[in-house]
């Protein structure tokens, strides 16, 4: 691995950030995606971006550490930030910031969002393939999983959406749909049509819907992400969201659980000891993102659709059985192996042959079978080299 060169030229480097770091720098890092595996395992799994801080992060975080203010988060800044970003990045400008509340992250704020709409016992819907963590809260939280599988196409599939949904209310029981969007693993984003149907769907059974919406500033050139509470239908929705992967802050613990209209009543009964759980430092560090950092946002945007075309084409050239579409949203992608006949678990065979560490596709749920989900959220160089181990893992 020490063969791959620096990422670019100095200017280059500095408008994207996926080319600021080498590879040497990169592993002294300490979190999971650099010490989960040994050093000779290039690792694409995990959702953590190979980029340095945006400068008026690393501005906040060192500032409030200099100044000794690391005590407990107050105020609404965030929120403020973020209705700021959502009206200029989105053209939604319903997010109000009284309806909304600090969180600890999105997936803890699913959870406490969850106990506000069912009970224990009660369904949640989920659309599979999905986070594997979705699996693991719900259950944890006691409530069951009924899967509503996407479409050939990624995309929601309206007839499956309204079986589970009959199955999940079945006997006037509470139930919810938790809605990724966008979706991850898959990358799709949904549209406006498609969200609106989901709440007309959500009313028809009196399906509450929580939507998991870390993911909604990473988006493709020429795309726009739709709020679902943005759509008509969706006023007694809860939406989490947060500045997390945007700006690759996981280690900065902040999210903001939002509230339709008509779920403001719901909101408001979330306990007062869910607030003391997120960092102080870490709402600081995404108010600055989303308030200071957009310049930067949109040099990591375009970094990631050179990635995205530069998969896409050498997954053509050297792993041609491998079907794969660039996404419109995430930094994550999609490999359906299932022509390399490697079973369910592709992933494991590129780990043990190309030192290449990806997400397996079994973990996301029904529909994940042999595929695979790829973090190119890195240097092109190391996306290079990555497919080139795969390819010759598989020769």
């Amino acid at each position: 691995m020490d063969s791959i060169p620096r990422a670019a030229s100095e200017a280059t480097a500095e408008a994207n950030p996926l080319r600021r770091l080498t590879l040497d720098q990169l592993r002294r890092r300490t979190s999971m995606k650099w010490r989960t595996y040994p050093d000779d395992v290039l690792p694409l799994w995990v959702a953590e971006m190979d980029v340095p801080l945006a400068g008026p992060v690393a501005r906040a975080v060192t500032d409030a550490v200099a100044l000794g203010d690391t005590g407990y988060p107050a105020g609404t800044a965030y929120a403020e930030a973020l209705a700021e970003f959502a009206a200029k990045r989105w053209r939604w400008d319903g997010l109000a910031v009284e309806r909304t509340a600090l969180v600890p992250d999105v997936m803890l704020g699913v959870v406490e969002m969850l106990k506000l709409t069912t009970g224990p016992g009660d369904a949640v819907v989920v659309n599979c393939p999905v986070y594997p963590p979705f699996y693991q809260f719900i259950g944890s939280a006691g409530r069951t999983v009924v899967e509503a599988p996407l479409g050939p196409d990624h995309r929601i599939d309206p007839d499956a959406l309204e079986r589970a949904f009959r199955t999940a209310a079945a006997g006037g029981r509470r139930a919810a749909f938790l809605l990724c969007s966008p979706h991850n693993p898959t990358g799709t984003l949904h549209t406006a049509a498609e969200l609106a149907a989901v709440a007309g769907l959500a009313a028809r059974y009196g399906v509450r819907v929580v939507a998991d919406e870390i993911h909604a500033p990473v988006v493709a050139d020429g795309t726009t992400f739709v709020p679902y509470l943005s759509v008509p239908g969706a006023a007694d929705g809860l939406s989490l969201m947060s500045a997390s992967k945007g700006w690759n802050l996981a280690g900065l613990k902040a999210a903001l659980a939002v509230a339709g209209p008509a779920a403001a009543a719901d909101l408001a009964r979330l306990p007062e000891e869910v607030g003391h759980g997120p960092s102080h430092l870490g709402v600081l560090a995404h108010t600055a993102a989303l308030r200071d950092a957009g310049d930067w946002l949109d040099a990591l945007l375009a970094g990631l659709d050179e990635n995205r075309r530069l998969l896409a084409d050498l997954l053509a050239a050297e792993l041609p059985a491998v079907r794969y579409a660039p996404a419109e949203a995430t930094y994550l992608a999609w490999l359906d192996c299932r022509d390399l006949g490697l079973g369910d678990d592709p992933a494991a065979v590129f780990l043990a042959r190309g030192r290449v560490a990806l997400s397996p596709g079994t973990d996301f749920g029904t529909g994940g079978a042999g595929h695979a989900r790829l973090n190119l959220a890195t240097s092109p160089e190391v996306l290079t080299e990555a497919v080139r181990r795969m390819a010759a893992a598989v020769a």
